[in-house]
Formats: structure tokens, C-alpha cells, sequence
């Protein structure tokens, strides 16, 4: 299936509508999301080192293993990692449940947006050759059915992108108001995929660099209840660092991405990416 058969397909279910460029669900169910996250991600995406290094990682991975094939975006939030890949060239599609998103992903001029969750894609069983979940299962009380429903809906030898928080350890404060329901080991999540019969082709950690700084600024003042977060403090958080400290971490960046462009592991980190194939 190519963009303009899912497109044609979306619009004959009748389950759509289209209102400015947009392609609303008649019934949509929300993930485990808070909806005023959505504005304050919008504020600090596109000055955010990891947001920037996140999208350079996956990006790679998917013109690796899926460079001009559909690709669908399930809750893509406001569209930063939809766009970057479309300026890849490759055909994408964001699908999210929040309203805000979709409204901030045509701020961005995305061209394909489609405000719903896979519940309301109907009769695409086996139809969509490359899908992606970027830090989205953690948000999913049922994570098995999630990962059943998108291997039932990918074509055979499709491919799925998966992001994810690591390390249940690095629990906070943050974790609990992004809505979060688990962090993930990589065997965690490893296993969770071949349970519903993928095949995992590369798996690794990234943002090794923060697991320290993660769990003594958000892990410990959380379990010790001193953890006061605010606006300022999360865009600080975000900002690129100058200086010393800004030069190592972007040589840090740069050979995280130079490992994943040449599909070679990292040994931790505080997310885990994973590329499979449907079997």
C-alpha cells in the first residue's frame, strides 16, 4: 500500500472526516497522555538536544530498513519525528489521538494527518509495510495488544520501529505524570515483540550519556520526595549545553549515531530502540 491507497481506503471507510487538512475520527480514545504535555513538548522540540539526537537515530534506522516505503507514525504527538521522516523523503503519516497534536503537527505543515488511534483504521489487516512507535508503548496499559494489533495490521515482512524508556530503576516523578504505566529493558521489550512473533534485526540502547545525570536528577530526588518540577527546569533540562560539557555531549551524540547507522549495539542507555520484521 502506498500513501495514496491509504489515503483513498481512509476516506471510503466513512469513519473520517477531513476538516483544514485534517483527518478527524468520529470516535477517539485518548492514550494515557496528559493533554497540556502536548503544548509543552511543542515549546522545546525544535531547540531540544533529544529531541534532535532522537530523530537522527531513528531516522537512520528507518532509511536503512525502510527508506521509500509508507510509513505510519502511531502517536506521533506533534508531529516532530512525522516531519523528519517526511523530509527523508519517505511517505509518512501521522496517526494520534490528541486533538492539541494534530492541531501543532499542521502548525508544522505536515501533509498527512489523521487525528485517531489504530482501533479507528479499519480493514488494514496486512496492508501497511512500515510502522512506528516512538516512546508509546510505555503509555499503553496493554502492551500486548497493541503489539498484536500492529503486527496484524503490517504487511508480510513489514517493518516496526519501536522506542522506548529503559530501565524500570530510572522510575520518577516524570514517569508517573507523562503517564507512563513501566520503563523497559531492552530483553524486556525484546521479548514482549517475539512473544507476538516479530523478529527483532537490531536492537540497542541510546542516550547513554544521561543514565547518570537521569537518575540523579529526576530518580533520587523523586524516591526522596524533593523532585519540584517546573516550566523553566524542563526547558533547562532540553536546552543545548555550551561550552565544555556541550562539546562532549556532542561527541557523544555523534557516536551513538555512528553505532546505530552502522547497526552496532550500545550497551545501555535511557531508551532502547528496536527494528523488527514481521514474520
Amino acid at each position: 500500500m502506498n500513501i495514496n491507497q491509504f489515503i483513498k481506503h481512509v476516506s471510503s471507510t466513512g469513519n473520517f472526516s477531513i476538516v483544514d487538512g485534517i483527518w478527524y475520527s468520529e470516535s477517539c480514545s485518548e492514550l494515557s497522555y496528559p493533554e497540556d504535555s502536548y503544548n509543552g513538548c511543542f515549546e522545546i522540540e525544535e531547540n531540544s538536544f533529544w529531541f534532535a539526537h532522537r530523530n537522527n537515530c531513528l531516522v537512520s534506522v528507518i532509511n536503512k530498513f525502510s527508506p521509500d516505503k509508507l510509513f505510519l507514525d502511531i502517536g506521533g504527538g506533534n508531529g516532530f519525528v512525522t516531519k523528519a521522516i517526511e523530509n527523508a523523503n519517505i511517505p509518512a503519516v501521522l496517526v494520534e489521538p490528541g486533538k492539541s497534536g494534530v492541531l501543532n503537527a499542521k502548525k508544522r505543515n505536515l501533509k498527512n494527518i489523521f487525528c485517531g488511534t489504530l482501533n479507528n483504521l479499519n480493514g488494514l489487516t496486512g496492508q501497511i509495510p512500515s510502522i512506528g512507535a516512538f516512546d508509546v508503548i510505555e503509555h499503553v496499559q496493554d502492551d500486548n495488544s497493541f503489539v498484536k494489533e500492529i503486527y496484524n495490521i503490517l504487511s508480510n515482512e513489514g517493518t516496526f520501529f519501536v522506542s522506548v524508556p529503559s530501565f524500570q530503576f530510572l522510575w520518577s516523578d516524570e514517569d508517573t505524570e507523562a503517564g507512563h504505566f513501566r520503563r523497559y529493558s531492552k530483553k524486556k521489550i525484546v521479548q514482549l515483540l517475539k512473544k507476538n512473533n516479530f523478529e527483532i534485526v537490531y536492537s540497542t540502547y541510546f542516550f547513554s550519556f544521561l543514565t547518570f545525570p537521569l537518575f540523579l536528577i529526576r530518580t533520587l530526588p523523586s524516591k526522596l520526595g524533593m523532585r519540584k518540577k517546573s516550566k523553566i527546569q524542563t526547558q533547562n533540562e532540553h536546552n543545548k549545553s555550551k561550552g565544555f560539557i556541550g562539546t562532549l555531549m556532542n561527541s557523544i551524540w555523534n557516536w551513538e549515531l555512528g553505532r546505530i547507522q552502522n547497526l552496532k549495539s550500545i550497551p545501555f542507555g535511557t531508551s532502547c530502540l528496536i527494528v523488527a520484521k514481521k514474520n
